[in-house]
């Protein structure tokens, strides 16, 4: 119900509602495919898990965009809902919660639209089994960083400011513009800081390659959802009575 209603009132007014929330990435996708698969052929290099520079692009930068919009949504969920806390002792976790339920309401359907298209490609390759868990993983993770961000940003406002800042140059610390074999081989490492970086290698192996994820995608992103599950247990255990006197 909740996830509903911030929906309704996300594009109340208007005449397309929530179609507006698909326009953009549709939109996004599009324009890679006819500029650089249609206009431009660009091909990338042999090593690369397709050569078509927009297929590649298409399959990294929807999982991003999803990412960016639940992970900043749910960072400021605790500001948003800082009247209805001080006013109603309602459980902390639903706020982040929906902010991240409201963005798989709208990219869910855009990731099943992705899968039809890139069958072809493998032919219902055995990547396939594994994608809803790996759907499941980066909801996981848009959640447990997003209530992480949103405690932090109680306590110190610029966490708002400092993500935004962050998800703007992060896209180039992953491998969603360019394969991972074309990172610098010694500064390679770099790109597993970003939380996406594993996930978004997996999702080029399921949907480029029609394979499993590799060895190193999954353990980056066990790390990464271990990690962050430990590090937010130990900030609430720490400041769950002081959140809403911060807001």
């Amino acid at each position: 119900m909740m996830v509903r209603r911030e929906l309704a009132a996300r594009h109340a007014g208007s005449v397309v509602g929530i179609g507006w929330a698909y326009v953009q990435p549709l939109l996004t996708m599009a324009a890679y495919y006819f500029m650089f698969d249609v206009v431009f052929k660009a091909r990338l290099a042999e090593n690369a898990p397709t050569r078509a520079v927009g297929a590649f692009l298409i399959v990294g930068m929807l999982p991003w965009q999803a990412f960016c919009e639940a992970t900043s949504r749910a960072s400021a969920s605790l500001l948003d809902a800082a009247d209805l806390l001080q006013k109603n002792p309602l459980p902390l976790v639903l706020f982040p919660m929906r902010a991240v339920l409201a963005a798989a309401t709208v990219y869910m359907p855009l990731f099943v639209l992705l899968v039809l298209a890139y069958i072809p490609l493998h032919r219902f390759g055995a990547g396939l089994l594994v994608l809803p868990v790996w759907l499941g993983f980066q909801l996981l993770l848009c959640f447990l960083l997003g209530y992480l961000l949103s405690v932090l940003a109680a306590a110190m406002r610029d966490v708002i400011q400092v993500l935004g800042f962050a998800l703007n140059i992060g896209i180039f610390a992953s491998p969603v513009l360019f394969p991972a074999s074309m990172f610098p081989e010694s500064l390679r490492w770099l790109l597993w800081l970003n939380p996406m970086t594993p996930l978004v290698e997996g999702y080029q192996s399921i949907l480029l390659q029609g394979a499993l994820p590799t060895t190193s995608a999954w353990i980056g992103c066990i790390a990464w959802l271990g990690g962050l599950a430990i590090i937010l247990d130990q900030i609430l255990s720490h400041s769950r009575e002081q959140i809403v006197d911060w807001l």
